[in-house]
């Protein structure tokens, strides 16, 4: 069985951009597409306001409906398949990414996801899925699969994972793989200038450790023009520049040296935040489907 793209909406601007987003993946690596909507059991199933009589239920259905046809109108000979589910956002869809090649969020929503992505709840799911997590925001940008794919690389278990994520990307898209390495060196006062050649050999000394590791992806991905950045400078703004002409920002959800302790309070929490085309966010290991 092939395992899906699932992506989670609520009717919001982002989710539709999000589903974009998905359909899209979906066409272009031939995976099914799996819409789910979530709604909160807490929730009152006749809540007092302009409904007209219509149920949260019946709301949900007309929902996942509207957001398959969109899907269908988009591509046509895509597999799409739709649940509506009930429980607490973040588990339905950790749960959903146990049997998902990919989860694609907006990065702010409405009612079941509301403050998704950018506050508690999404970061929890993009550190604890089970696969990667794509955080796509309003206005859609990215989806048309122009530009190049960039990772941020530093060689650990996840950024591993990650880079085999923007490989299938890039072959998928037929562009070009960007693997960024940035390292935040210390501002050193003045007279500590004579530091400087020793803080350039480290960035130098780690940048070529990191290098040594990409021709075995290389192999793999023969087919893929691969070009490398080695940039002295937080990796938030370095990934957050990138992303300004890139189609995808991959990243891993725990990292090593430039990357070191982001755990997704940091450099992933940063670079979602400001970045300005879709973000996956990939834990080790990444099976493909």
């Amino acid at each position: 069985m092939t395992n899906p793209v699932v992506v989670g909406i609520d009717g919001s601007d982002a989710a539709y951009a999000a589903l974009g987003w998905a359909v899209q993946d979906a066409t272009r690596r031939a995976l099914p597409l799996r819409i789910v909507h979530v709604r909160e059991p807490w929730r009152s199933e006749h809540p007092d306001d302009a409904g007209g009589g219509v149920s949260l239920t019946e709301r949900s259905e007309l929902l996942l409906a509207g957001a398959e046809e969109r899907a269908r109108r988009r591509a046509p000979r895509l597999e799409v398949t739709t649940a509506h589910l009930v429980g607490a956002v973040v588990e339905r869809l950790r749960t959903e990414s146990e049997t998902a090649d990919t989860v694609v969020v907006g990065s702010r929503g409405l009612g079941g996801f509301a403050g998704l992505v950018l506050g508690s709840v999404g970061l929890a799911l993009a550190g604890h899925a089970h696969g990667p997590v794509v955080v796509v925001r309003a206005p859609e940008r990215g989806a048309g699969g122009g530009g190049e794919v960039v990772a941020g690389f530093d060689g650990s278990a996840d950024a591993e994972a990650a880079l085999e994520y923007a490989m299938e990307q890039a072959a998928a898209r037929g562009t070009r793989l960007r693997v960024v390495y940035a390292r935040h060196t210390v501002v050193l006062a003045p007279q500590a200038a004579g530091y400087g050649p020793l803080v350039a050999g480290a960035l130098a000394d780690e940048a070529a450790e990191v290098g040594r590791r990409l021709p075995l992806w290389r192999d793999k991905y023969p087919d893929i023009e691969v070009v490398e950045s080695v940039m002295s400078g937080h990796p938030v703004p370095v990934l957050a520049a990138a992303s300004r002409t890139a189609a995808l920002v991959v990243l891993g959800s725990r990292g090593l040296g430039g990357f070191a302790a982001s755990v997704l309070g940091s450099t992933c929490h940063g670079v979602i935040h400001r970045a300005h085309c879709p973000v996956a966010v990939v834990r080790a290991p990444w099976r493909r489907s």
